[in-house]
């Protein structure tokens, strides 16, 4: 009887172990915006246009009152007449644009772009002319990867997109994601990159100059202690219950043998 009592212990104590390694952090480590009622209504937001970069890839579209007037700044791609040709920025910021020739947008606002192909389009117009260009990006893109449930990189339309916007685009983070060091990797128009960490407890998130993001950026969300442990222990949990399992019947045999 007291042999079958220790063996119950043994067992009670072997499932409570695999509990707590396995175990999940205090829930109010998963929740996002702790402290709304503390939010600073009166703080001001930061939306910041997206600036064009190296390599990004730009859909041009020149429009003016007389139609004929904008066809030789609107090429179209060699295997459709409708589609119009896109302009790949260069690394040192420039397209080659018709006409006009070479012209350099990196760094620029797509309004400034805008502005600066108006200008240098003018010159080939008649003074009637009033043309209206239109700039966009057809490459604005972001990634999120780390503790989310479905990571990847996701090309935004409507260039413009917050980072709960890019968290939801990928799952939503799990509940192993550390929500309040996440990692924001910017990329300059220069190609040096920047680290921001962001606390999305804090409800204040959304007045950060990082709250909305650019092109290319990369939001990563690294685990908490539990999963960094439940990985570290992952490959040898089978071996280390296998072998308790073996140590249990050994000592249920031994208990038989010995009544």
């Amino acid at each position: 009887m007291i042999q079958r009592i220790y063996i119950f212990k043994l067992s009670f104590l072997v499932l409570a172990a695999v509990s707590l390694l396995t175990s999940c952090g205090s829930s109010k480590d998963v929740t996002y915006f702790r402290n709304r009622e503390a939010l600073d209504q009166a703080a001001k937001g930061y939306l910041v246009d997206a600036r064009i970069m190296p390599k990004d890839v730009l859909s041009i579209v020149v429009n003016t009152t007389t139609p004929s007037a904008a066809y030789q700044f609107n090429l179209v791609t060699p295997t459709t007449q409708t589609q119009i040709q896109s302009y790949l920025v260069d690394n040192d910021g420039k397209i080659q644009f018709p006409v006009v020739g070479e012209l350099k947008v990196g760094g620029l606002t797509k309004t400034e772009a805008e502005q600066l192909i108006t200008q240098a389009i003018s010159p080939y117009l008649a003074e009637s002319e009033n043309p209206v260009v239109t700039v966009r990006m057809s490459s604005f893109s972001i990634s999120v990867l780390g503790e989310v449930n479905a990571p990847g990189t996701f090309t935004i339309a409507r260039e413009k997109i917050n980072v709960l916007e890019a968290l939801a685009r990928a799952g939503d983070m799990t509940i192993y994601g550390v929500r309040n060091n996440v990692t924001l990797i910017r990329e300059d128009v220069n190609g040096a990159k920047s680290y921001h960490t962001l606390d999305l407890n804090d409800a204040n998130i959304v007045n950060s100059p990082y709250y909305y993001l650019q092109q290319n950026d990369i939001i990563y969300v690294e685990p908490n202690k539990i999963k960094a442990q439940n990985s570290v222990i992952g490959t040898s949990t089978s071996l280390w219950l296998s072998a308790t399992g073996i140590l249990m019947s050994v000592a249920t045999l031994l208990v038989s043998i010995l009544k």
